[in-house]
């Protein structure tokens, strides 16, 4: 094993959250398990989105890996996108990890059944092409969204609330 591939190993594993940029879309950050020396994670309805990424089979992809505990982004490598196909063997020891790392699963009794018929397991293998340490912030523009941020709170709702209690 190279340098290079440790340290693409290390950093992932480590990290709980990288970001994928795939041929289409932005990059976007997603949870992830490494496993037989490539990236597993998967995605549909129910779970993270990865259908507009254009993360089709043979597909090439940029992955970053972050800091598990500063956040900074540590390096960022290439990788070949290949789909397990549903309940086979290699799919079958993927869900196995990534089956510990879903947090909060609405239905995990039944999560392999689900993942198997409405969802999509992805490999991301490093290609050994390239593996760069960061230069520069990488910082973007946020994506149009119609969530919106607090608004101030009124100048009259601490009296309000005051109000309220003395009627206790």
């Amino acid at each position: 094993m190279t340098l290079t591939q440790a340290l693409i190993e290390e950093a992932t594993k480590k990290s709980g959250l990288i970001w994928v940029q795939g041929p289409a879309g932005p990059s976007r950050a997603l949870w992830h398990v490494w496993h037989e020396g490539a990236v597993h994670l998967v995605g549909g309805p129910g779970e993270q989105p990865v259908d507009d990424l254009g993360l089709t089979e043979g597909a090439t992809a940029t992955v970053t890996v972050r800091s598990k505990d500063k956040g900074g982004r540590i390096v960022a490598w290439t990788a070949t996108v290949s789909e397990l196909a549903p309940r086979g063997e290699a799919w079958t020891a993927a869900v196995a990890e990534l089956k510990g790392k879903r947090l909060n699963a609405p239905d995990a009794e039944r999560l392999e059944e689900r993942w198997a018929e409405t969802c999509r397991v992805l490999r991301l293998a490093p290609t050994g092409a390239s593996a760069e340490l960061p230069s520069d912030s990488l910082a973007a523009t946020p994506l149009p969204t119609p969530a919106t941020t607090r608004h101030p709170m009124p100048a009259a709702l601490p009296r309000l609330l005051r109000r309220g209690r003395k009627g206790r």
